[in-house]
């Protein structure tokens, strides 16, 4: 009984580090990703652009659910770093099978 009341105590004594209420913890929440502004409205666009084909309204709604989705979970920290980082992967470019395309690339 005495560790429960010790633990109670010990609660009511902390203090938040930055903060000085619940709802001012919530709003210094942050992705510190090295990434600005700008770069992710280019990603953002770039996964438009990528759907711009699509003219089936059903996967228009898949489309949008997903990114809502995406969103609210960014949003809600639910998402780690690596996760919003791995959208800035490297384009993978295949290697050339054919003869004359490992030739023009100066490969073996």
């Amino acid at each position: 009984m005495a560790g429960k009341e010790t633990l109670r105590a010990g609660c009511k004594i902390a203090r938040p580090v930055l903060s000085t209420n619940y709802c001012e913890a919530h709003r210094l929440k942050h992705f510190d990703i090295p990434k600005s502004e700008e770069n992710c409205r280019e990603k953002l666009r770039e996964y438009f652009y990528r759907n711009a084909c699509v003219t089936d309204l059903r996967v228009i709604d898949i489309l949008v659910i997903k990114g809502f989705m995406n969103l609210k979970e960014m949003t809600h920290m639910w998402q780690q770093k690596g996760h919003v980082m791995a959208h800035w992967h490297p384009t993978y470019e295949p290697k050339p099978c054919d003869f004359v395309g490992k030739f023009l690339a100066n490969l073996d």
